[in-house]
């Protein structure tokens, strides 16, 4: 289908990738790998006819046609979400426009026995045939069904696509490109702006397509599910597998070692045929030797090991002062966009040092809230911010707000203080902005490189608190990696809306799922959260279906802790209750483990630990403690439900 030969493209004399070669076949599906800035989305580009290769050239299959999902999307003003679906049918929407038109002049006319009347007949014919062939009477649901799949509601088919947010307008995007039914698809980051639910669709979408398939992604997991190939560009090379990215990271790092370990045996020959032809060199009966060694050493091919991009950000969030025990008290809000409520009654305590997620499916309030903490907007109910606390906002789509005009360094400068404008250079070179690229205009950086500025610009403010959505959205694994670690290390409060799994195991110690206008607190990271919802991962809770609703309701209600709609005092009490439990669920294992080690011991050498008086008085307090800790647990559970 498509046969890269040696291509090569470079900006400012540089390289970003040389004398490239590949081909895609029908049924690949590629995941398109590698750092932030190094040619992915430029690859697309020229995959997809829009831009010119410096050298080198792409052949493509005669008639073969290619859609292309970018991450800058521009929509035509004044058209409904469906009306821009429809774009995706060019022809059929051309014969059912001439369709009309006849089915219009044939009503009006009454010259039933002439030629013309008769030939427009012929014409409606035509058209109906040409219409049920190339799909006219099945496009309809087509779009809705891909429109519905993807997050859509039927009460935002006759809206305006101008009143979507930028994460929802490249759905629309996206339909199109799907309904297009495209020899070859171009998906750059297609997940960013989707819920677990419309990811899971789109696997299963992509997964039956019947063309080719290239993706970029940093979404592990979209990645394995979806794809059967790899390919990293790195250092201006690409390495190609037959493997999911999982499956990929593991074959090459054994291909790298293969190649040390001949490298290494590869060098020792070489030394030892250099020291023999030093030792003949000036031996007159072994001259003709030593050049014989010389000539075959000069014909071995060094074995060269592929080289790895192992750079990476070096971030940290320091804490500019310490805030009060309380930074954050949420009583009782609600928020509401006309008749649609986001969440009602809302109630939280956040205390200092608190690493909290908040989860679920989009559309449920996480941002909302986000927003709502800062003051971006009106609502009913009380948020009380502590003493000396000092927010750094991170938001969706923090990126946009960067002017595209202007320089990454001028982007820093226009932001910093007389304090830290010193500062700036080290900063940005921390973020992987080094030398000339900080004279780089934003408008020329990757979805990713756009990101890491933004995140060493919030830097320039003093913070205690970090409220953070989605902030992995275009950051390549490796940067995720590096950002994780540096939350880890974070001494002040983090609350982080992200759909990543990955990214939130152990990053923090309380969840908040956001469901049906209420949210719901969990005492843990995200593993225990799955735990108690008793599922693998969050992929399985939020696609969970309305049949089996009323049958967890059920579990719900025996289980559900009263974390919504508290006062101060009562969460207060709430929370010291919680610790209580876990106190005592700790101390209950503990124990359980205990005794389990003295039956073990009882059951190897029973007639000898029986005689030991001491060992089994030890073994009856133990579990009699116990007894003791399970009847606190229980009065615990009913005094907190």
């Amino acid at each position: 289908m498509l046969n890269i030969h040696n291509l090569s493209v470079s900006f400012s004399g540089e390289y970003l990738f040389e004398d490239v070669a590949f081909r895609i076949s029908a049924g690949d599906r590629v995941g398109l790998v590698g750092k932030n800035g190094a040619g992915k989305s430029t690859m697309l580009k020229l995959l997809s006819k829009e831009m010119e290769p410096d050298s080198g050239g792409i052949a493509f299959e005669k008639d073969l046609t290619i859609g292309f999902l970018r991450q800058d999307i521009d929509f035509t003003p004044g058209r409904t979400v469906l009306q821009e679906a429809y774009q995706a049918f060019e022809e059929i929407k051309k014969v059912e426009n001439e369709l009309e038109r006849v089915n219009i002049e044939l009503t009006e006319r009454t010259d039933y026995e002439t030629e013309s009347y008769g030939l427009l007949i012929e014409k409606l014919s035509d058209l109906t045939h040409r219409f049920e062939l190339i799909g006219g009477y099945n496009y309809v649901g087509n779009t809705e069904r891909v429109l519905l799949g993807l997050g859509f509601k039927r009460e935002d088919f006759h809206n305006l696509t101008e009143t979507f947010s930028g994460g929802w307008r490249m759905r629309i995007e996206l339909a199109k490109l799907l309904l297009q039914d495209n020899d070859v698809l171009l998906l750059d980051e297609p997940t960013n702006h989707l819920d677990i639910e419309s990811i899971i669709w789109l696997e299963s979408f992509l997964k039956t397509y019947p063309g080719a398939v290239v993706i970029i992604s940093h979404d592990k997991m979209f990645l394995d599910n979806v794809t059967n190939r790899t390919i990293e560009i790195s250092l201006g090379k690409t390495y190609d597998f037959n493997k999911p990215y999982s499956q990929y990271l593991i074959a090459r790092e054994e291909l790298r070692e293969i190649q040390l370990a001949s490298q290494k045996n590869q060098a020792k020959k070489i030394e030892e045929t250099e020291k023999l032809i030093e030792r003949f060199r000036y031996k007159a009966s072994k001259a003709a030797m030593a050049q014989s060694l010389i000539k075959r050493l000069d014909k071995v091919e060094r074995i060269e090991v592929d080289e790895d991009d192992n750079a990476v950000m070096n971030i940290s969030f320091p804490v500019s002062i310490e805030p009060g025990r309380v930074v954050l008290e949420i009583d009782s809000v609600t928020k509401s966009f006309g008749d649609k409520t986001i969440f009602k009654d809302i109630s939280l305590l956040v205390e200092r040092g608190s690493k909290i997620a908040f989860v679920g499916q989009n559309g449920q309030g996480k941002s909302t809230l986000i927003k709502a903490i800062i003051d971006e907007f009106e609502y009913s109910g009380s948020i009380k911010v502590g003493h000396n606390v000092q927010i750094g906002y991170f938001a969706q789509n923090q990126a946009d707000y960067l002017d595209g005009e202007k320089t990454i360094l001028d982007t820093m400068l226009d932001a910093a203080t007389d304090g830290n404008r010193v500062k700036v250079r080290d900063m940005l070179g921390s973020f992987l902005f080094r030398g000339e690229d900080v004279e780089k205009k934003v408008k020329v950086l990757s979805g990713g490189e756009r990101n890491r500025l933004a995140l060493c610009k919030m830097l320039l403010s003093p913070i205690n608190v970090l409220l953070m959505d989605e902030p992995t959205n275009h950051l390549d694994i490796k940067s995720k990696n590096v950002l994780k670690r540096a939350l880890e290390s974070f001494k002040g409060t983090l609350v982080l809306v992200s759909h990543d799994r990955d990214f939130l195991q152990g990053l923090t110690d309380f969840v908040y799922e956001f469901k049906d206008q209420k949210i719901k607190e969990y005492l843990g990271d995200i593993n225990y959260f799955l735990e108690q919802r008793n599922v693998e991962n969050m992929r399985e809770i939020e696609k969970k279906t309305v049949d089996d609703k009323s049958k967890s309701q059920k579990t719900n209600n025996k289980q559900k802790k009263k974390v919504v709609t508290l006062s101060y005092e009562d969460q207060k009490k709430q929370k010291t209750l919680q610790n209580r439990i876990s106190k005592i669920e700790s101390d209950i294992a503990a124990l359980e483990k205990d005794i389990a080690k003295d039956d073990a011991i009882l059951a190897k050498d029973y007639h000898k630990m029986i005689a030991d008086t001491d060992f089994f008085t030890k073994y009856e307090k133990k579990k009699q403690k116990l007894d003791s800790l399970l009847l606190d647990w229980e009065r615990l559970q009913e005094e907190l439900s």
